[in-house]
């Protein structure tokens, strides 16, 4: 081997590299292990202890925070932690762009995007169509009413073309897309996780956020949905509402009385109690005489709470101040009133909410807003309660003056509104206010007033922010998940390792060695990149020591046939390593499997993503130590005088002189692969279909751990009552104790109040099955330690759901045909092409049936969603790689001198591979049997796919893409190659 010396050198100076690499993982993790011991549990406690070393140094005079940020990551499924995916509005921002313009071909147009988005479509071109079919050229996005106007100011001008308008908007839409990135990532640095990782999504406005650690769910999504939309408004008091409110019952009596006449009269609720005192009016308000009076008990005189209500009640009374009838009853300035509630006391008062009447304008704009906000830090305030303090600009401190001296001089008050959701409406009692300091106070706790005092820092979202795709992964399940991939690793590892021993003997140590230094610089190479290791990722790394011995297996049977050709060891050793020998089937099977490895990679997100990075720099690595490390090694052992013979007395006569013939069975091979292909077809087309999961149905999943084992069917009876979800699953996953639950119950609606709705049902339905008295909080979120209650929970919109299912089709579609192409330039031949696409969408659609035929009744789950894709897509890779290894020697023995007619050549070719077809087949199966066995309940589905893949991929590339090579080679052609064949004998 030519440049041993400086290969050497590089190896060395790789493996030193990686070991400085991977020293940081090792002492972070020590050093997160002490703050685990210290804390005991407890994780604010933890958190504080590592931000209080953080800029300690620890390690070879790195802080510990720049220890921390060098460290290979774990992924949520491995660490515990809420993972979600953001969806700024794009309709918001283009209707801001328009000052909130009427112009009806405009909003017409944003509600036909919003309907007909296709797949992966960004909602900015799905407008832009819409616009044009909607306008027909007659209107211009340039005219006054729509573009040209405050807001856009001089980027926009009436002389504009709609083109030069749409870049314009594209522009500013993107511009504001940043602003929310800015925003969200200002608000998540303050949050106090570890490591928090935010990622915009190309421009589709959606953003992804994963805080590892993050316990409290709905605190989480609070602070990253909320606008940040601060204003300030003069109210409207009760005494000044009150002619409204009687007018508004009146009315409603004539149209809310039927429907409450055929009720049977319901029990007396607390409002009825507050609305009245005496027995005779509470008879009258019992049978709706009141329908207003009935849900919205009056504030006291004087007050600036126009009335209160049950929550349950907020939606019917929203309804009815809605309602143009009773709109047209405000008169005067009050006709522009706006009415929001308040923000729930769920110490003093749970379950009631307070409706304020803002003094709001024909434009609905504020006499101040939050952007005149400079600063904002919790505080208390004169009673010891936890507050908001605020500092304004000079321009907000004037209004504020102006506003407060105002209020002071009528004994008015002003409400301090966020987000639509009134926190405080105080008097003024001493005099305008000046310097332009203000303070929210209401019913917080001192998080709350944090993360408020942290919103108004950061700023405002330029839109809503959906949270369209959201999981939750507990800590417990995170620390399972890292066991078992520990244990299916070594396992692996040990299994392969002996059997390359017991198979190569000598050489199979050698193999071993290169596969230890691979693992070195794949574990260096992932720390140097910063890569997130997910438990797909370890199912990754398990999965390349499988190609690791791959690369090995073919240079070893290759090196055995050129000895029994009666080569010297040496000569065998040089030969297997060259192009003519095994290099060129291995640069082919790699090739095709990198190709599908990108193409996942491009198409995958999350933990799918994470096997795609750690399975393509396996392969890498993988090459280089069976290329460079074990040639090194055996040229070694050679000078040694060592007698290798890559043979142990045990494998002597393993899978040699097969003499099989594989085209004589073909037609019975094409009747059974197509009654196979026709019943795997009706099974998906008409019978069970596929399990769709939530990544491709959209829905909400949840994984929830009982005491004691309970039956599925009899939890889907309960959560599938109208008064819980309607309709709901439920499925043994794992243990008998624990359910994969999922329902599509309000997935639709992303807002925080629907989320908790969920948990609130889901906690309230089941926690009769828990013994101890398990609270909501306890139940829903997670906590170092968790064993019972929602374990996990993953919700997937439907936007989202379609957008993966779009990438799921084009990344198969794309993979194969991108290995088409690849198989057709490097064999020239569009026959071999044509051969191994047959087998690969031949694999594909037998594992299709399988997971047809057997979901209903497997006793793990087998769902389509993005693992069951990643597992489709490695199945391509595998069932190329086999194929590309029997191509490859068919090629040679078509180009070489065997005798025979064209049939016997290639039957001849096929079983000289049978030796490494076998190997390598049978070691990606014991990897994968490892992993089925030990991997965990949660990747078991997605390590089936690829153990049934690699079967019939074997099967597939001996007796279908062979067989079709043969049979789409012209008569013509195969007569030259005989005639050749046989002159040259």
């Amino acid at each position: 081997m030519q440049n041993k010396g400086l290969i050497k050198f590089f190896a060395i100076l790789f493996a030193l590299v990686s070991i400085y690499q991977l020293s940081f993982t090792f002492v972070s993790n020590n050093i997160a292990d002490d703050a685990r011991a210290f804390a005991k549990g407890d994780s604010k406690k933890e958190l504080r202890y590592l931000d209080s070393i953080g800029k300690e140094k620890v390690f070879l005079g790195y802080t510990y925070n720049e220890v921390r940020d060098k460290q290979i990551n774990k992924g949520l499924d491995l660490e515990g932690g809420i993972n979600v995916i953001l969806e700024i509005s794009v309709k918001d921002i283009i209707k801001g762009l328009a000052n909130n313009s009427k112009n009806p071909v405009l909003n017409k147009a944003l509600d036909d995007a919003t309907r007909n988005r296709q797949g992966n479509q960004d909602y900015l071109d799905a407008f832009f169509i819409a616009f044009d079919n909607e306008s027909k050229g007659n209107v211009k996005l340039a005219s006054p009413e729509l573009f040209t106007n405050r807001v856009m100011g001089d980027d926009v001008n009436i002389k504009m073309t709609d083109d030069q308008v749409k870049a314009v908007i594209k522009r500013k839409v993107n511009e504001s897309l940043d602003s929310a990135f800015r925003v969200l990532t200002e608000r998540i640095d303050k949050f106090g996780v570890v490591q928090p990782n935010i990622q915009k999504l190309g421009e589709s406005g959606r953003i992804l956020v994963e805080l590892p650690g993050a316990k409290d769910i709905d605190r989480v999504k609070k602070l990253l949905q909320s606008t940040a939309q601060l204003e300030f408004w003069d109210v409207w008091k009760v005494t000044d509402m009150q002619n409204f409110l009687m007018a508004a019952n009146e009315t409603l009596k004539k149209t809310e009385k039927k429907e409450v006449e055929v009720k049977e009269q319901p029990k007396k609720s607390d409002i009825d109690t507050l609305l009245t005192d005496k027995s005779k009016d509470s008879s009258a308000l019992a049978k709706g005489a009141n329908p207003l009076f009935e849900k919205l008990t009056p504030g006291p005189a004087g007050s600036p709470i126009v009335g209160m209500a049950s929550t349950k009640d907020t939606a019917k009374i929203n309804t009815w101040l809605k309602r143009e009838d009773i709109r047209n009853l405000l008169s005067g300035d009050m006709r522009y009133a706006r009415f929001a509630w308040g923000k729930e006391d769920v110490r003093k008062n749970p379950g009631m909410l307070e409706l304020y009447a803002l003094k709001s304008n024909r434009e609905n704009i504020p006499p101040l807003s939050g952007n005149v906000i400079t600063g904002a830090n919790e505080a208390f305030d004169q009673m010891g309660k936890p507050s908001v303090e605020m500092q304004m600009n000079a321009k907000g401190a004037q209004v504020w003056e102006e506003m407060t001296g105002k209020a002071y001089s009528t004994q008015g008050n002003i409400a301090i509104v966020l987000d639509n959701v009134v926190y405080s409406a105080p008097g003024v009692t001493s005099g305008p206010i000046a310097g332009g300091r203000s303070q929210i106070s209401g019913a917080f706790d001192v998080a709350e007033t944090k993360d408020l005092a942290n919103i108004l820092r950061a700023g405002k979202l330029p839109a809503s922010a959906d949270i369209v795709q959201s999981e939750v992964v507990g800590p417990s399940l995170g620390q399972e998940a890292i066991d078992n991939g520990i244990m299916s690793s070594i396992v692996g590892l040990l299994l392969v390792s002996l059997w390359m021993v017991v198979y190569y003997g000598k050489s199979g140590w050698y193999a071993n060695i290169a596969l230890i230094i691979n693992l070195l610089f794949l574990f260096g190479v992932l720390a140097s990149l910063g890569a997130v290791l997910t438990l797909p990722g370890i199912a990754g790394i398990v999965l390349t020591m499988g190609t690791a011995v791959d690369a090995n297996i073919i240079i070893y049977e290759r090196a055995k046939e050129e000895l029994r050709h009666g080569k010297t060891l040496e000569e065998a050793i040089k030969t297997s390593f060259s192009w003519r020998g095994a290099m060129s089937s291995i640069t082919d099977a790699n090739v095709t499997h990198v190709l599908t490895g990108l193409v996942l990679l491009i198409f995958g997100t999350g933990p799918v993503k994470g096997f795609a990075t750690t399975l393509l720099i396996g392969i890498f690595t993988s090459l280089f130590t069976a290329i460079f490390i074990t040639r090194m090694l055996l040229d070694w052992s050679v000078k040694r005088g060592d007698n290798l013979t890559f043979v142990t007395p045990l494998s002597k006569n393993w899978f040699t002189n097969f003499h099989f013939n594989f085209l004589g069975v073909k037609k019975i091979t094409y009747i059974f692969s197509a009654i196979v292909t026709v019943v795997s077809l009706v099974f998906i087309f008409f019978i069970n279909g596929l399990d769709q999961g939530v990544d491709f149905a959209g829905g909400r999943t949840f994984q929830v751990k009982f005491e004691k084992p309970v039956s599925p069917d009899e939890i889907k009876e309960i959560l599938s009552d109208d008064n819980v979800f309607g309709s709901a699953d439920a499925k043994i996953f794992g243990d008998p104790s624990q359910l994969r639950i999922t329902t599509k119950y309000k997935v639709e609606e992303h807002g925080v109040k629907a989320d908790e709705e969920v948990n609130l049902k889901m906690y309230e339905a089941l926690k009769k099955y828990y013994s101890n008295n398990i609270t909501y909080e306890q139940f829903i979120n997670t906590y170092e330690g968790k064993k019972l209650g929602i374990l996990q929970a993953l919700k997937v919109g439907p936007t989202i759901a379609d957008d993966i299912k779009t990438n799921s089709y084009w990344a198969v579609i794309g993979s194969m045909a991108i290995v088409f192409i690849y198989l057709m330039i490097s064999f020239r031949r569009w026959q071999y092409s044509l051969g191994a696409i047959a087998a690969v969408a031949h694999d594909v659609i037998f594992v299709l049936g399988i997971y047809s035929i057997c979901y209903p009744f497997m006793p793990f789950h087998m769902e389509m969603d993005q693992h069951f894709i990643a597992a489709i897509l490695t199945v391509i890779g595998y069932s190329m790689n086999d194929t590309v290894i029997v191509f490859d020697r068919v090629r040679e023995f078509l180009a070489g001198k065997t005798k025979g007619n064209f049939a016997e050549i290639v039957n001849s070719s096929i079983n000289t591979t049978m030796s490494r077809t076998i190997n390598t087949s049978l070691t990606m199966i014991l990897v994968l049997l490892i992993m089925f066995i030990f991997g965990g309940e949660s990747i078991r589905g997605f390590i089936f796919a690829m153990l049934v893949g690699i079967v019939v991929g074997t099967y597939s590339s001996l007796f279908i893409a062979t067989p079709v090579l043969v049979d789409t080679v012209s008569k013509k052609e195969k007569g030259l190659i005989e005639k050749r064949h046989n002159e040259e004998e």
